[in-house]
């Protein structure tokens, strides 16, 4: 198994986390980093990973630094299951429009 630290290491924003195992990607929550406008920008738009190379997602929780980068990541190609409970999912429904 291998951890990727994509957000939130050396940071409290953008949590996410690629987990390799198996052949398989698995991405904990894609947050929104936050901080200065410009960084914040760069950091939201530019994946340091293929989205189209990740199998599914897992969302912790729907706080917009774990989940807020969620509409991104599917436009850029992530076509995956997303799990998460059903809090989640319904508080996310409202926040991601």
């Amino acid at each position: 198994m291998r951890i990727f630290f994509a957000g939130a290491a050396r940071t409290v924003t953008g949590s996410q986390h690629l987990l390799e195992f198996d052949g398989k990607r698995l991405l904990l929550d894609c947050g929104l980093y936050q901080g200065r406008r410009q960084e914040s920008n760069e950091r939201n738009r530019n994946f340091p990973y293929d989205p189209r190379g990740v199998d599914a997602m897992v969302l912790s929780h729907a706080h917009i630094d774990h989940a807020g980068n969620v509409p991104s990541l599917v436009k850029q190609g992530f076509r995956g299951n997303i799990f998460c409970t059903p809090a989640t999912r319904d508080l996310c429904s409202v926040m991601l429009r």
